[in-house]
């Protein structure tokens, strides 16, 4: 449109006035402009990609010294790692840097965690589907969502305080800590994941092939089950995909209660043994040479084992959305002679039979689903009861030491990081999420390509950004403090920045923007003056979830923005502990009085928790009014065109009269 008026005001010759040609200039540096606006758009959406080929290249060069002094073959598939400074069982020391028992550990835990959790989560899937009230639905949500939002570190801790020793008592081993114990975190952490998933996965199915089941006379049970659930079957392998890669590239909780010990494989439920992850934590703080480059190898192998997992699932994603219905080509609900055929060509006869399989998985659903709201409130209620009366006043308001860690310096430096994390992450999430909805085409390769990047880099595991920003961001900051944690966070959050706002921004009526457009206005000035506004709310949203996870993450901060407990002094060049980085070094101290300061900081997460939640939660019930609407449709149509023809309105007119009530001006 802009080209087209300054190919206009062109054709009026040498008798254009004066202020023809200041509409001209005008008009030109609202196209240029434009053309600018598009392009810093478009960097910041590229920004994930060059973001994911930074870690893989920096980390594979990292690791090529371990690949050559130890050898890829031995590194791979040796069972012994043994560094020459230390001793193992009594073994004789040599310098041997083997990884397959730590390999082949994370693949036996996850897969356990995969079973046991994948299992809570389809179940308790179904149960809010189809079985939940519709009165409790909406508080079921709440818990499944505080959940997912439980820091690691207090899955872990939990585990270590309640899990390990149940398990030593129950079955009379000496040491609780191991395979089991691993599992059992493992899965009550991926469960929310997998039921949330899983969840949009059967509510997507149409009711039809429920309607059509029970009118055929089958149960509810065999409707769901022999019907519902197969139909989901794609969203919920992605939802399994995807909990497999939270669980292989969990750190802190499950070094917290896997046993970490070297070398071992496990052999039996209750064998102490060391996955990838928690390989890399436990000794990086003290590595150097070789071994460190081994860790750091270790490290890569972990980001490639991720990698495959996201290739995996996109397949998995491509082939959900590649057309035809959910069932795929000749896999769909068909009527044929009265019946309902199903995969395999089972008639609606054969539903009746075997019906007591249906029954049981109906009740193991709603037991699952109880299980659920149990182990939430065991696990609050455990850590409220042990961790109130250790918040004393010297312990919150004190400034604390390296020998005596207390609340305020904790506090200083999660702020710190989160202010700056936000500053750096909102304007480029922002913008991507601009150029994903506002500029790309439709079917766009490039965007598609994009946003594989996103969602490979939301899948990548904390102690992988942890390495990166340690062999990285540290160094360019000179040293770990909270600049080069803050750096190491903007990486982690990015995704949800970019997903939040982009959905905000979808539900952006295109009137708004048909109408700002018909009235003048550029594309930029609709973009930041009707479109940013509507959908501010989503921002704000996306701003809470990431400060959320900034306040539970512990493994990349770890090795970015340092462990110490004492008040920053030089702010951002000064090292920090936050939250989750404190509650974890009070469990590993062994110091007296330190457990209790574990309890009352998982207190302090808690609440931090909580209160994150229900904020989230109050802005999307917010968010769903405002795009439902609780006016009428002519009224919106108003409100909608004063809100464009403001944005219309040049600066030296803002002043005159809107066309709209002042009263309706202002709701909208």
């Amino acid at each position: 449109m802009l080209k087209k008026q300054v190919s206009d005001n062109q054709k009026t010759g040498a008798g254009a006035s004066a202020p023809v040609c200041r509409e001209e200039k005008k008009l030109k540096l609202e196209l240029d402009g434009e053309k600018s606006a598009r392009a810093i758009f478009l960097i910041a959406a590229v920004f994930s990609v060059i973001a994911v080929f930074s870690i893989v290249i920096y980390l594979l060069v990292a690791s090529i010294p371990a690949f050559r002094d130890i050898g890829l073959f031995d590194f791979l598939f040796k069972s012994l790692w043994l560094p020459k400074h230390y001793f193992d069982y009594g073994r004789p020391a040599s310098d041997s840097f083997g990884i397959l028992p730590t390999i082949v550990s994370s693949i036996v835990v996850t897969l356990g965690a995969i079973v046991v959790g994948g299992l809570l989560g389809i179940c308790t899937a179904v149960f809010m589907v189809y079985y939940c009230p519709k009165k409790l639905k909406g508080a079921y949500n709440q818990v499944i969502n505080l959940l997912s939002g439980i820091p690691s570190v207090i899955y872990g801790f939990f585990g270590l305080v309640v899990i390990v020793p149940m398990l030593q008592g129950m079955f009379g081993v000496p040491v609780g800590r191991g395979v089991l114990a691993a599992v059992l975190v493992l899965s009550i952490m991926i469960m929310p994941t997998i039921a949330s998933l899983s969840k949009n996965a059967l509510e997507a199915v149409p009711a039809e092939y429920y309607e059509g089941a029970l009118a055929l006379g089958n149960t509810k049970a065999q409707a769901i089950f022999k019907v519902c659930v197969p139909a989901a079957k794609r969203g919920i392998l992605s939802a399994l995909i995807l909990g497999v890669g939270r669980a292989v590239g969990e750190t802190i909780a499950v070094s917290m209660v896997v046993g970490n010990t070297s070398n071992n494989f496990p052999t039996d439920l209750f064998m102490p043994v060391r996955t990838m992850t928690t390989h890399i934590v436990t000794e990086m703080g003290y590595s150097s040479g070789v071994q460190r480059d081994g860790l750091i190898a270790t490290g890569f192998i972990l980001l490639l084992f991720v990698l495959i997992l996201n290739l995996v699932l996109t397949i998995v994603k491509r082939e959900k959305t590649g057309g035809g219905s959910l069932f795929g080509r000749h896999k769909e609900v068909r009527r044929e002679e009265g019946a309902v055929r199903m995969e395999g060509g089972s008639s609606a006869a054969e539903f009746h039979r075997c019906g007591i399989v249906q029954e049981v998985l109906k009740y193991a659903c709603m037991v699952f689903a109880v299980f659920v709201i149990v182990a939430l409130a065991a696990m609050v209620a455990f850590i409220v009861v042990m961790g109130v009366p250790n918040l004393t006043a010297e312990f919150l308001f004190t400034a604390g030491s390296s020998t005596n860690i207390t609340i305020l310096p904790m506090l200083v430096s999660t702020l710190l990081i989160i202010v700056m994390t936000l500053v750096i992450a909102l304007p480029i999430g922002i913008a991507a999420a601009i150029y994903l909805n506002e500029y790309s085409k439709k079917g766009s390769k490039l965007v598609k390509f994009i946003r594989l990047f996103i969602d490979t880099l939301a899948g990548i595991p904390s102690i992988v950004f942890g390495l990166f920003g340690m062999i990285f961001f540290a160094k360019i900051c000179g040293g770990r403090n909270l600049m080069a944690g803050s750096l190491t966070m903007v990486l982690i959050v990015l995704p949800t920045i970019v997903r939040s706002t982009e959905e905000s921004l979808r539900e952006v009526p295109d009137a708004m923007r048909e109408g700002s457009l018909a009235l003048g206005a550029s594309k930029v000035r609709t973009i930041f003056k009707i479109v940013l506004p509507s959908a501010l709310s989503g921002i704000v949203t996306s701003v809470i979830l990431s400060i959320g996870r900034i306040v539970g993450e512990s493994a990349a901060l770890i090795y970015t923005a340092g462990a110490v407990a004492e008040m920053p002094k030089e702010l951002y060049a000064s090292p920090g502990m936050t939250f989750a980085v404190a509650m974890y070094r009070l469990t590993q101290t062994g110091r007296p009085g330190d457990m209790e300061k574990a309890y009352a900081t998982a207190v302090v997460l808690l609440v931090i928790v909580v209160a994150l939640n229900l904020l989230v939660s109050y802005l999307e019930k917010k968010i769903k009014r405002k795009t439902l609407g609780t006016n009428g449709p002519e009224k919106k149509r108003r409100l909608h065109a004063g809100a464009a023809h403001e944005a219309a309105a040049p600066a030296d007119t803002a002043a005159e009269p809107s066309p709209v009530p002042a009263a309706e001006d202002a709701n909208s």
